[in-house]
């Protein structure tokens, strides 16, 4: 027995504009909170399976230090996640911590670094590691949270994680998810 498959002749190979054209969809706000300080192995998961499928992720940690690390020196993980820590000097626990000013003006630039990369459009995935923890010690104002939000292109999703996360933030998230620890 013999088959054949009959195709049709067709010349122009390329997809009209409308399927050239990656379909992205809109992006969320994401929150993960957790009753004590974790380490955030929910969202970074997540984000490196997000990179290892092509998506440009950006995971930020704002209290986290001692590596001397900064915004020139991110860590590049699965081709599309870049992981970046400020040039704190050490990791503030904000139960028994104050920020001294130069850790304050490290979290701002830091901040600044974030909102710059995502205007450039170059992450469709950006985790901002106790970011609300950073508001709540004074470093980062809600005002500029919420217009970071109101600003990113459309299709970005923001994760946000923390011990405890503000009812401002609540409100404006997409999905809200509580992770707790039933052992120890």
């Amino acid at each position: 027995m013999i088959s054949q498959v009959n195709t049709l002749a067709r010349t122009d190979y390329s997809p009209p504009l409308e399927e050239a054209q990656p379909h992205r969809t809109e992006g969320l706000v994401q929150v993960f909170t957790y009753p004590q300080r974790l380490f955030p192995v929910d969202t970074i998961a997540q984000a490196m399976r997000l990179a290892g499928q092509g998506t440009p992720v950006l995971l930020v940690q704002f209290l986290k230090g001692g590596i001397n690390q900064g915004t020139a020196h991110p860590v590049s993980l699965v081709q599309n996640l870049d992981w970046i820590r400020g040039m704190l000097d050490r990791t503030i626990d904000p139960a028994v911590d104050k920020l001294t000013q130069g850790e304050v003006k490290d979290i701002q630039g830091l901040w600044a670094h974030v909102t710059d990369q995502v205007q450039g459009d170059r992450y469709d995935v950006v985790v901002l590691d106790e970011l609300s923890v950073a508001v709540s010690l004074g470093a980062i104002t809600p005002e500029a949270v919420l217009e970071f939000l109101e600003t990113r292109a459309d299709h970005v999703d923001v994760i946000f994680n923390g011990p405890t996360l503000p009812d401002w933030l609540l409100a404006v998230a997409d999905r809200v998810t509580e992770v707790r620890r039933l052992r120890h």
